[in-house]
């Protein structure tokens, strides 16, 4: 539930990219999501996600392209916010989400822990 504001379908536009995120409620311990990048009228990139529930933590999973899982650690936690880590991992390392005031706006910053430009999706409600 800590992250329940992130449920839902979102919809964004990168250049010429269409893209996707779709978020399941919380259950079992887990959010289920999905993203899909459309160029072209081509799908040209999606990845499996999900959000569980370890421990008295939260862990943030990435599949893209259907890859073996990469996990990120739960650093920060506010009431729209969620910063997850991975060190370890060449890129990203750090994946971060937060939801605008009016609950109409998803960002994602994707990049390293320390330095660099972070990539930014910016993601609207789907219908909105």
């Amino acid at each position: 539930d800590a992250v329940a504001w992130m449920t839902g379908a979102w919809v964004g536009t990168q250049g010429v990219a269409a893209l996707d995120e779709r978020w399941s409620p919380a259950a079992g311990g887990a959010l289920m999501g999905t993203s899909r990048t459309i160029a072209r009228g081509n799908m040209v990139a999606f990845e499996f996600l999900r959000i569980v529930e370890r421990d008295t933590s939260l862990v943030y999973v990435a599949q893209p392209h259907g890859a073996p899982p990469t996990e990120f650690t739960l650093v920060e936690l506010g009431e729209r916010r969620a910063v997850f880590l991975n060190p370890r991992h060449d890129f990203p390392q750090r994946i971060s989400y937060e939801l605008s005031a009016d609950g109409l706006t998803l960002t994602a910053l994707v990049g390293h822990t320390n330095g660099g430009r972070p990539q930014r999706f910016e993601f609207r409600r789907e219908g909105r």
